[in-house]
């Protein structure tokens, strides 16, 4: 095959799943309606198996649901019967994936599952089989062909199959009202998760560790303070404790291509006045975003009066993963 041939090839690929996904779209009726409720008032876990291919998609549909608010795993059909069905409860909803809806391993836990009372969702390209039968609710993913050229290896049905998932996923993620810092709960140790639950209270330097100087203070002693707290700045309060004013290193860099006097100057004489602020329960992602459109390196975080409880710079944002 030549380059040209290539692309077609893939192109094609892509063009067949696309005008699938579009039909899937399409097919949806009241049988999606009647899944998502199902769902809902699933008060256990829900099951999902799957053979092949099939398992493969119905791996990543149960790990879509137990990150968006509905507890869910896979369950092998073939370790189900040997053991593993004892993982399921009368409490549970099962979804069984089957493009042909005619796979042993699946038909033989099916008695099993039923004689539990267990709510059976199949998803299935054939819904006269016997899952599609068998299931209280069916949900057809059939498509006109796979993009395979033999019309045989699982490309095309998977797709619709994995979409299919997303959907009833989405659907009811929405229906429970599953907020942004749910789904953050659900990944704490990912970069998702820090920036959805990191505020500025946690990262900030406080008490002793905040560079703090009063205005009447000399350029060079408080250069001695933004040596000493090492955040790479220095506030500036008056005489009320109220935060005026703020020096940088780029602001020391500046004052110097000025060609002043650093010995005679006072920091209120060069120091930035009324400086971006935040507060302790502001998230540190929102912080990021103001430092980048402002080109800043450092914030200090203030209370309601405007006297400073923290502060913290972009190396302790990229420490905490959220720079």
């Amino acid at each position: 095959m030549t380059d040209t041939e290539f692309l077609w090839q893939g192109r094609t690929v892509i063009e067949l799943e696309a005008a699938a996904l579009s039909r899937l779209a399409g097919q949806l009726n009241a049988s999606f309606d009647r899944a998502c409720k199902a769902l809902l008032a699933c008060s256990g876990r829900v099951v999902v198996v799957g053979m092949g291919k099939s398992g493969h998609i119905g791996g990543k549909i149960a790990a879509t649901l137990a990150s968006t608010g509905t507890p869910a795993f896979f369950v092998h059909p073939g370790e189900a019967s040997h053991g593993d069905l004892g993982m399921i409860t009368p409490a549970d909803l099962v979804i069984a994936i089957s493009y042909s809806g005619e796979t042993p391993e699946i038909l033989t836990i099916l008695p099993i599952i039923k004689r539990m009372g267990v709510t059976l969702l199949a998803m299935t390209g054939h819904c006269g089989s016997s899952l599609g039968q068998a299931a209280d609710v069916c949900l057809d993913v059939k498509v006109e062909r796979e993009a395979c050229p033999h019309n045989l290896a699982p490309t095309v049905s998977t797709t619709t199959t994995l979409a299919m998932g997303d959907a009833l996923a989405v659907a009811v993620l929405k229906a429970r009202g599953f907020s942004r810092d749910d789904f953050a709960r659900s990944h704490p140790g990912g970069t998702l998760g820090r920036r959805l639950l990191v505020y500025v209270e946690d990262i900030m330097h406080i008490g002793e560790a905040i560079p703090l100087v009063e205005c009447g203070t000399t350029l060079v002693d408080a250069l001695a303070e933004m040596s000493a707290k090492q955040l790479g700045m220095t506030g500036i309060v008056d005489h009320q404790g109220i935060l005026c004013g703020i020096y940088t290193d780029g602001d020391l860099r500046r004052s110097l291509n000025q060609d002043i006097d650093v010995g005679r100057l006072t920091i209120a004489e060069v120091m930035i006045k009324d400086p971006y602020t935040t507060t302790p329960l502001t998230l540190a992602a929102e912080v990021v975003e103001t430092m980048r459109h402002r080109s800043i390196n450092g914030v200090f975080v203030i209370d309601p009066a405007g006297r400073p409880l923290g502060a913290l710079n972009a190396l302790d944002l990229i420490r905490a993963g959220i720079f």
